[in-house]
């Protein structure tokens, strides 16, 4: 049960603090609002994502500029290390460059590599040959026990090329009787459609590319899955994981189905029924990737600021600090330096950190709050993962994580975007803490694309830790996603009021003053495999 205001104030006046509680929401809006630097802001933005810093891609000299930086601002507000003695937690990572002079052969129609097909691996290899494997359409890809569901039912795919659709037949269908509807579910997101195949036995997967369902377009899948990439490394050298992991363009889709005397768009449309057969199309797939294989250190970044009587209790406040780099556009390279996603999102960690880390020298917080700016976000939210498997604190330990990935930089809206519906009581927070703003709490206006699933909150939330994301990517500016997601015009703009950036900040100062000066654990609200793993860490209701 969810601790109603009403409760927590009859246990105050009881406790004899009642002055404290009343005190807390309205110094934490107003204080902060006041003590916001939005000059400081500015300047933090502007040179993270500055051409010096080269698109922060992981492993490059914009990773050590990144670092530096942030680490010498955590120090400068007096906070400790967020890892032991260290501002910096080692994530190891292979870096793979495959050569892009690749060519896909499926039934004999050869497919350009970036224009019509993306292919890269996560294996540690110096080679991986696709050679005449089967293909087979196995519709969703999806193995969903509690929906019924299962596109593998009956089939050995072991060494054979797979073709799926991407997100879950609840989109293509819009019934919300059939998975969740409209709302994506993580059995809609590439991650998972690449992890099943593997554990099917699948050598090759290939998603079809269409923008409605995948919530981007072309240009996004290119720039994110061509050039150098980055991946854990397990002790098999990921061998378990499918050699092959692409997409192809819906034309190149409707081409191969044809030369296997079939209609895409037909099979596409039986593949959103129950019971669907994955049907083999007699053809074979051809790819060769030739990799060039770099082990190296990246690194993740954090700054403690310890709580007054329950130090060990934690909420975490985070931003990912990467970006995607240089790529090739057009033949020439191309910084995609990430402004928006997401320097805009670490400068709010940072103006965060210098507000609580002030606040504290008068006014210190029971719990403690760990700011943290992870790296590889953009390539599968590795840093997360690391953190995850090797956290600073234990993770049944942290309270809540709140992740920033893309501020609203113009003017401020009457709403703030809540992602996912019923899915943990930190939405109650988020609740209270627009109520008092004068602000009403927005359902996700575009749940189709998963976008719980999609940065790092969910690598925490799958070891237990409810999380909440605060993205604001083409809400307030409907030319983000088309022209500037993952793309070079995603730059600083000096004509940003940042009055939404004001606005988004004060309310998550005031849910972290809520959270670490409580003394409540949110629970998932949903079952879940996230809720399982709360409960077994012993926070049950």
């Amino acid at each position: 049960m969810i601790i109603t205001w009403e409760k927590v104030l009859k246990n105050f006046i009881l406790a004899g603090a009642l002055g404290s509680l009343l005190s807390l929401p309205a110094m934490a809006a107003s204080s902060f609002s006041d003590s916001l630097d939005l000059n400081q802001y500015r300047t933090d933005v502007k040179t993270l994502a500055s051409d010096a810093f080269g698109g922060r891609a992981p492993l490059s000299e914009g990773e050590q500029l990144t670092i530096d930086y942030l680490e010498k601002a955590f120090k400068e507000m007096g906070l400790k290390p967020g890892f032991g003695d260290s501002y910096l937690q080692a994530v190891p990572l292979a870096k793979i460059t495959a050569d892009q002079n690749m060519q896909l052969d499926i039934g004999g129609l050869k497919f350009v590599n970036g224009s019509e097909f993306t292919a890269r691996t996560q294996r540690i290899s110096d080679k991986v040959n696709l050679s005449n494997s089967d293909v087979v359409f196995v519709g969703y890809g999806i193995n969903a026990p509690e929906y019924g569901w299962n596109d593998y039912q009956g089939l050995d795919v072991k060494g054979k090329t797979v073709i799926v659709l991407v997100n879950d037949p609840g989109f293509a269908t819009q019934d919300p009787n059939v998975f969740k509807g409209n709302a994506m579910t993580y059995y809609g997101r590439w991650t998972y459609k690449y992890e099943e195949a593997a554990r099917q036995g699948a050598e090759a997967v290939f998603i079809v590319h269409e923008t409605a369902p995948a919530a981007y377009g072309w240009g996004v899948v290119q720039n994110s899955n061509t050039g150098t990439k980055f991946t854990l490394v397990d002790a098999n050298n990921n061998q378990g994981q499918v050699g092959v992991m692409g997409w192809v363009q819906h034309d190149v889709a409707n081409k191969i189905f044809a030369k296997a005397g079939m209609d895409f768009d037909t099979l596409k449309q039986q593949a959103a029924k129950p019971n669907f057969k994955a049907i083999p199309l007699k053809l074979k797939a051809n790819v060769s990737l030739n990799n060039t294989i770099e082990r190296a250190e990246s690194h993740n970044v954090a700054a403690l600021l310890p709580g007054k009587s329950r130090p060990d209790e934690v909420v975490m406040m985070h931003a990912h600090w990467d970006h995607l780099g240089t790529v090739i556009e057009d033949g020439k390279p191309e910084i995609i330096n990430g402004a928006v996603d997401n320097a805009s999102g670490v400068a709010g960690v940072l103006a965060l950190a210098r507000y609580f880390a002030k606040q504290a020298q008068s006014a210190p917080l029971e719990r403690s709050i760990l700011f943290s700016a992870f790296t590889a976000e953009e390539t599968g939210l590795i840093g997360a993962q690391h953190f995850a498997q090797h956290p600073s604190v234990p993770t049944q330990n942290i309270v809540a994580f709140l992740n920033i990935d893309g501020m609203n930089m113009n003017q401020g809206v009457d709403y703030i975007l809540r992602y996912g519906e019923g899915v943990s009581e930190l939405e109650t927070y988020l609740d209270k803490a627009a109520k008092a703003q004068g602000r009403v709490v927005k359902g996700d206006p575009r749940p189709q694309n998963g976008l719980m699933f999609r940065s790092d909150h969910f690598a925490l939330a799958q070891q237990g830790v409810p999380g909440l994301l605060f993205m604001s990517l083409g809400d307030t500016d409907p030319d983000y996603i088309a022209h500037k997601y993952h793309k070079g015009a995603d730059d600083y703009d000096p004509n940003w009021t940042l009055e939404g950036v004001k606005q988004d900040l004060d309310l998550m100062a005031s849910m972290l003053t809520t959270l670490a000066n409580g003394s409540d654990w949110p629970h998932w609200l949903e079952a879940s495999d996230f809720k399982t793993k709360r409960e077994q860490d012993g926070r049950k209701k």
